[in-house]
């Protein structure tokens, strides 16, 4: 093939279809990407599994997958709630759609202090930023999953002495009414818990770390209400779920418990 030629090679994918089934969401999933992240301290590096769809007319035989792909190695924005919004209108735009969402999973990092040793150390988190245009309205959604420990309230009150605790894991999703910083999201978590955990703790810590939990038991219960409770104070949040699952160290199953509100419906 000659170069004039390789200049007029068919676009199968923007041929008509006709079968006229119009296709809700077509992309690519689990696209690993590296990526940057807004932080308090200033952008942090990590990878991303990224999905990127849009909704596909009738008439229109396929989309331009290579366009998915282009898109994100021209983004050098770092990710936040409001970057994932101007990445999904760049999206649309290049692909010519009308409705469309991206979603980005990636490992969040902060660096914590062991509450008396002060001894520094990383934490990560599961996090995920989503932004979403249906029928002309944007939806902003941010997911973080934490982990903390909890103490059993009723095995603290019938044990002689001593209570059984495990590691739990607090999950937020929040849709965004304006901006929230992962870290503050995490705190909201972390703060629920019996106590929170660190990646590092010298003794003095773990004695403060066990002693905290115990003077602080809490049931699944427990903690999906105290966080509903900050998120419903939280202007920045218009809806949410929150879910704890507790380990159990006594049993060989989870416990369990979900809250989901919509606060403009209450409204």
């Amino acid at each position: 093939m000659n170069a004039p030629d390789s200049l007029f090679l068919a676009d199968v994918q923007a041929g008509a279809d006709l079968r006229q089934i119009a296709i809700q969401q077509v992309g690519v999933r689990s696209l690993r990407h590296p990526v940057t992240i807004e932080s308090p301290h200033g952008p942090q590096h990590s990878v991303a599994a990224i999905d990127m769809y849009v909704g596909l007319p009738a008439h229109q035989k396929g989309t331009h997958m290579s366009r998915f792909i282009a898109l994100l190695q021209e983004n050098r924005a770092p990710l936040s709630a409001g970057t994932m919004a101007t990445l999904l209108h760049g999206m649309l735009q290049r692909l010519e759609a009308s409705s469309g969402s991206i979603e980005a999973r990636f490992t969040y990092f902060m660096s914590k202090a062991a509450p008396v040793s002060g001894v520094e150390s990383l934490m990560d988190y599961d996090v995920t930023l989503g932004a979403r245009i249906a029928g002309g309205a944007l939806t902003l959604r941010q997911k973080v999953m934490v982990p903390v420990t909890s103490a059993c309230p009723c095995s603290k009150r019938i044990s002689d002495y001593g209570a059984h605790n495990q590691r739990s894991h607090v999950t937020v999703v929040a849709e965004l009414a304006a901006p929230l910083p992962i870290a503050d999201q995490i705190r909201i978590a972390e703060s629920a818990g019996s106590c929170e955990v660190w990646s590092l703790l010298k003794r003095p810590d773990e004695k403060y770390v066990t002693e905290r939990a115990y003077d602080n038991p809490k049931f699944v219960e427990d903690v999906v209400r105290d966080v509903a409770l900050e998120l419903n104070r939280d202007a920045r949040v218009a809806s949410y779920t929150v879910e704890c699952e507790n380990f159990e160290s006594i049993h060989n199953h989870s416990a369990y418990a979900m809250i989901a509100h919509d606060k403009r419906a209450a409204a």
